[in-house]
């Protein structure tokens, strides 16, 4: 495969799971936050929880068809653009995947339909039992995926045969990778935050329609207690996966920080411009010492520079450079609008404050760019490797010619661009409608919730069964 067509293939690649991770960001936290309002309903008998179920469940739905679809077309190309990765690493990489379909997937699926249409069919426990299982699923989907691309960051727990295939010597360290745990945390916290974002910037967009919309004032509620607590919990694991990264990936964090030359102490470089060809970072404002505290935890610290590694064996700096400046400065400003709402919240304005609100707004899709950047980093950081340190990424695709692949690219775009456009726009669209009168999924039609008391939406409806069932 020419070099020209193994770029095209990580192009789309790239294109795929920048698209694909969009939904499961998304329903990893939306899953959890309507288990937590069904249960708050079940608890404090308050309609206005049922009427935000009911609200979300509908984007739930849309969101975890887009996201099913998306990754099923993604799972495509290690057949076509990347089989010779499959081959070489499929004794190790697909029996996780496929762990991931017969747990995780099957679980969703499996309780998905009580979730969505049983309300008016099943007694209240068995439902909100379908609504945490549902949630389970959504993370347990989360562990799979991640512990099979820590694997290809930190490969462990393997041998390589005789024909040059990795096979599994042991499972527990193969699942446990030295980068997994970190990794799995970083990431749910990742799609927490970006679900509250979502979330409040809904509430906020219906609170500056009208400031008295019980369901919107929850909403918003949840969603600014999620931030102010979970903002701080993520840039502590993100900083301890950095010192995991510094061990195992010291090149990635080499272009991370935009350091050629070893340092000790190292200044943290603010903004800059990496230059390969030069070799150093240009028009760079810095920080003394601040990059030797964070990534060593003292000042004359030693931070590696990617001169220390072969030249073939380095990242793509620049990308991986401006990506992470991305990513921290969106969790910076996650972290001013989740101080923001609590000083508003103490002083009871949370809800009339329109500053904040037309803020939230404004970080509703924050998350998911900083997601986007966040595997920006961890993928284009582990070039030129497939299986880090042991495969590289031009020996492992598919022998096939640019014109196809190209070919592939301009219909997967075109195809995605319709298609889940339109998921998209009906997803805005049922975020627009007020939730005080939001519609539900219940037995295939819509049902409007307003109004209804917990006992009232469980009762089934006449002719739901058969008389004398």
């Amino acid at each position: 495969m020419d070099s020209l067509a193994v770029d095209l293939a990580r192009l789309q690649f790239a294109f795929t799971v920048a698209f694909h991770i969009i939904f499961p960001s998304f329903t990893i936290g939306l899953a959890s936050f309507l288990a937590a309002l069904e249960g708050l309903w079940l608890w404090t008998g308050r309609d206005v929880y049922l009427r935000v179920f009911k609200f979300w469940i509908v984007i739930f739905a849309l969101t975890f068809a887009m996201g099913v679809v998306s990754g099923i077309v993604m799972a495509y190309q290690f057949g076509t653009n990347w089989s010779v990765f499959a081959e070489k690493a499929g004794p190790v990489v697909g029996p996780l995947m496929g762990y991931e379909v017969l747990t995780a997937f099957f679980l969703e699926a499996g309780f998905l339909g009580i979730m969505l249409f049983g309300m008016n069919r099943v007694g209240k426990k068995l439902h909100f039992f379908a609504t945490v299982v549902v949630a389970i699923g959504t993370a347990l989907s989360a562990f799979w995926i991640l512990s099979v691309n820590s694997w290809m960051q930190t490969p462990a727990g393997y041998s390589i045969n005789d024909v040059g295939q990795f096979v599994p010597a042991n499972w527990w360290e193969i699942i446990f990778n030295p980068s997994f745990p970190y990794r799995l945390v970083h990431m749910v916290l990742a799609a927490y935050l970006t679900t509250a974002f979502v979330v409040a910037a809904v509430g906020a967009y219906h609170l500056l329609r009208d400031r008295t919309n019980e369901a919107a004032k929850v909403m918003f509620s949840m969603a600014m207690w999620m931030m102010i607590v979970v903002t701080p919990i993520q840039m502590l694991v993100g900083d301890l996966h950095g010192l995991n990264t510094l061990e195992h990936q010291p090149a990635k964090i080499a272009a991370m920080e935009g350091h050629f030359e070893s340092q000790g102490p190292a200044p943290l470089i603010l903004f800059g411009w990496p230059d390969e060809n030069a070799g150093e970072t240009k028009y760079k404002v810095e920080i003394p010492y601040l990059s030797s505290i964070i990534l060593t935890h003292s000042l004359d610290g030693v931070v590696p520079g990617l001169k220390e590694f072969p030249r073939e064996d380095w990242p793509p700096a620049a990308i991986v450079f401006v990506a992470f400046r991305l990513m921290v400065g969106i969790g910076s400003l996650m972290l001013l609008v989740g101080v923001w709402g609590l000083w508003s919240r103490f002083r009871g304005r949370l809800y009339e404050d329109k500053w904040l609100h037309r803020a939230s707004i404004i970080m509703g899709p924050t998350g998911f760019i900083a997601v986007i950047a966040g595997w920006t980093i961890t993928e284009v950081g582990r070039q030129p490797y497939t299986v880090y340190g042991l495969l590289r990424t031009s020996e492992s695709a598919s022998p096939i010619e640019a014109p196809a692949v190209w070919a592939s690219l301009i219909i997967l775009i075109a195809v995605y661009c319709t298609v889940f456009g339109i998921g998209i726009f009906y997803i805005f669209r049922a975020m627009a409608k007020s939730p005080d009168t939001s519609e539900g999924v219940e037995e295939g039609i819509p049902v409007r919730t307003a109004g209804i008391t917990p006992a009232q939406a469980l009762q089934p409806h006449k002719g739901d069964r058969p008389h004398g069932s």
